[in-house]
């Protein structure tokens, strides 16, 4: 990793125009390494824009206010000739700029810029011309706090920074409860502690404020949608357009719900449906060895994490189901 920091060190010695992406649908791990890296680079001296392609979750709209600025992408002017103009891009939290949809028409057309991957999922595509890919990483958080660590830059770290760095290492762990939790996690919190985040507040804004909505369509999503596949240690849940209308959904409102069926004794592989104008949106995750990347990528045109990826389905809800049961019996 030596040699790659010197490289990193060497491109960004001089203040330049920067665009850092990440990936459609941001979840909290996107969020908290973007802010961080932008707030790092702007201290540094460079001009800094974090873009991402759609909306986030809004009980993490606070991020955007007290972390940022997020910029959702729109084809106006100012936002197409900053990305024109960047000297180099940073791509957090995907491995292939096609994870940021119409996004990458823009940026393809900027042929000068430097090409800079910071991530945790596997099989990167072979695009960039600087690669921090680390799939054994829990979070792209916990990789940015090593850069940030490894250049040397660590008293540029304040509370803002620690805490977008906290929420990426919590809600790509579902709170510290799966994905590689090794020492260097917990030394990494440990650090940003003591950088004034208050940790027992962050958790309440990530994980216990809900809308009545949300909660409502929770309640219902249990009682109605979710159901275990016989013979098997698999449940899913699914979300009809219908469900979407009936409980006002908004982006995000589905986050972690995925995982809520792991928690059921017996249960080592769990999936979400949720039906869409294009296609169905699919999530799923597992317990221990159960490798659902392996079913994403052979399944559901996607990919991610051993215990964690998603997918797109484009031949109707019924079909999708019908084919996660199908994978589970064979894989």
């Amino acid at each position: 990793m030596n040699k790659k920091i010197d490289t990193l060190k060497e491109l960004t010695d001089k203040p330049s125009r920067i665009a850092i992406f990440s990936h459609s649908n941001p979840d909290g791990d996107a969020l908290g390494s973007g802010t961080a890296w932008m707030n790092i680079l702007t201290k540094l001296g460079h001009d800094v824009k974090f873009f991402v392609p759609n909306s986030y979750p809004s009980f993490m709209e606070w991020i955007n206010t007290e972390l940022g600025p997020i910029d959702i992408f729109t084809a106006t002017d100012d936002h197409k000739d900053f990305i024109d103009e960047a000297d180099i891009f940073f791509f957090l939290d995907m491995n292939n700029i096609s994870r940021i949809d119409g996004l990458s028409d823009y940026i393809v057309r900027n042929t000068n810029a430097k090409k800079i991957l910071i991530d945790h999922h596997p099989q990167p595509a072979n695009i960039f011309d600087l690669e921090f890919s680390f799939p054994d990483s829990s979070s792209t958080s916990l990789i940015i706090y090593k850069i940030i660590a490894a250049c040397g830059y660590e008293d540029l770290i304040d509370t803002a920074i620690a805490t977008g760095l906290y929420v990426g290492m919590s809600t790509d762990t579902g709170n510290f409860t799966f994905g590689n939790l090794d020492p260097e996690l917990y030394n990494a919190v440990a650090n940003l502690a003591g950088n004034g985040i208050d940790i027992a507040e962050l958790n309440i804004r990530l994980y216990n404020i809900y809308s009545k909505d949300r909660m409502r369509l929770l309640g219902h999503l249990l009682d109605k949608r979710m159901v275990f596949v016989d013979n098997s240690d698999a449940a899913y849940i699914y979300i009809s357009k219908a469900d979407q209308s009936d409980f006002n959904f908004r982006q995000g409102d589905s986050e972690g719900f995925v995982n809520i069926p792991l928690n059921i004794d017996g249960i080592n592989i769990s999936a979400l449906f949720i039906q869409t104008n294009e296609c169905i949106k699919i999530s799923l995750r597992s317990k221990g060895e159960i490798d659902v990347n392996r079913m994403a990528r052979e399944y559901f045109n996607g990919g991610g994490h051993k215990n964690a990826s998603g997918g797109k389905f484009y031949k109707g809800m019924d079909n999708a189901i019908d084919t996660f049961i199908e994978a589970i019996r064979k894989l």
